[in-house]
């Protein structure tokens, strides 16, 4: 064969590999593992408390890492705030269509759930922001340090499943980024809150939540948010979000109204948590906070004389709060600053 005809040939079977790869492309569709650009029918949230099928085809990407999943997406109206003041937080929650939601499902009590904290954990705020009749949502939002914050928006929409997507933040300015040791004892106002239980990494674990004040047991909570206590639990690193679920709810015959809550989580993966614990008394809402790593597993976890086999973790209660960063912050009255 002459040279000419070597290259035509040559040139065919270019053709034909490209074909090829064209029609395996269009069967097997985009392959991405970015959250967000998947089709509606693809897309998770990770929230632990829907249990929705579209979950559990992406265990792994847990809720608030991606401001735009499922076809929705968290739009602020700014990304920049000013540290040391009260700040007017605008945003949207855009549809699959591109346009602004207006209907919503309570769910907690409130239509819509904003939580802002430093990427460092830090300045945790857990507020309710008021909806426009255009779908904007507006919060004021103070943060008394700089630095990079992340916000997430926890909502159901209308007809729709629980829903949370995250945005990053930021208040320019010099900050001193903090750490914290595993702690399972948090004390606020007088108040002191121990956690026990185990993360386990992969599963649902139940946790309890134990409050006094002044070495008696607290047996009067009050309710909030439709329950006696409101546990958020943030990963460590990436800040992957999960909202948990109370055990019981007040009026329903057999929970009681403390001095233990009880709550059911998911941690997605091993690794640290910092967990939020929202509970009302006296008509105040505070914060305890704490750090809980998750409980070794494996044939190759640690056993030892101080605990069951697999654990390694101080007991419950024994743990000091982590002095400065452990103890929580008050809210104030409801509607003063939620």
């Amino acid at each position: 064969m002459n040279t000419a005809g070597k290259l035509s040939a040559y040139g065919a079977a270019l053709v034909l590999v490209a074909g090829g790869a064209w029609a395996i492309g269009s069967a097997v569709g985009p392959v991405t593992g970015e959250a967000g650009t998947r089709g509606p029918e693809e897309a998770t949230h990770g929230d632990s408390h829907s249990g929705t099928v579209a979950e559990t085809a992406h265990p792994d990407q847990p809720a608030g890492l991606a401001s735009s999943r499922g076809g929705y997406t968290l739009t602020p109206t700014s990304t920049m705030l000013t540290a040391g003041t009260t700040n007017q937080f605008a945003f949207r929650i855009t549809g699959p269509d591109g346009s602004a939601v207006t209907a919503f499902d309570v769910e907690h009590d409130k239509r819509m759930h904003l939580i802002v904290v430093r990427r460092d954990t830090a300045g945790f705020r857990h507020v309710h922001p008021e909806m426009a009749a255009d779908g904007t949502w507006t919060v004021p939002l103070d943060v008394a340090d700089a630095g990079s914050y992340r916000a997430f928006a926890d909502f159901t929409p209308a007809g729709g499943e629980a829903t949370t997507l995250g945005v990053d933040l930021a208040a320019a300015g010099d900050f001193q980024p903090r750490t914290y040791q595993p702690s399972r004892v948090a004390r606020v106002d007088g108040y002191e809150v121990r956690l026990d239980g185990e993360l386990a990494p992969g599963g649902t674990s139940k946790v309890t939540a134990t409050v006094t004040k002044d070495g008696h047991d607290v047996t009067d909570l009050q309710p909030y948010l439709g329950a006696y206590g409101h546990l958020v639990a943030l990963r460590e690193g990436d800040l992957a979000y999960l909202h948990v679920h109370p055990d019981g709810s007040p009026g329903d015959g057999k929970t009681q109204p403390g001095p233990a809550v009880t709550f059911y989580a998911e941690a997605p993966s091993a690794g640290t948590y910092r967990l939020f614990l929202d509970f009302q008394h006296d008509g105040t809402v505070r914060t305890a906070e704490f750090t809980v790593p998750t409980a070794p597993t494996g044939p190759t976890a640690p056993t030892g004389p101080t605990g069951p086999a697999g654990s390694t973790a101080p007991t419950a209660g024994t743990a000091p709060a982590d002095p400065g960063t452990g103890h929580g912050h008050g809210h104030g009255p409801e509607g003063a600053s939620r």
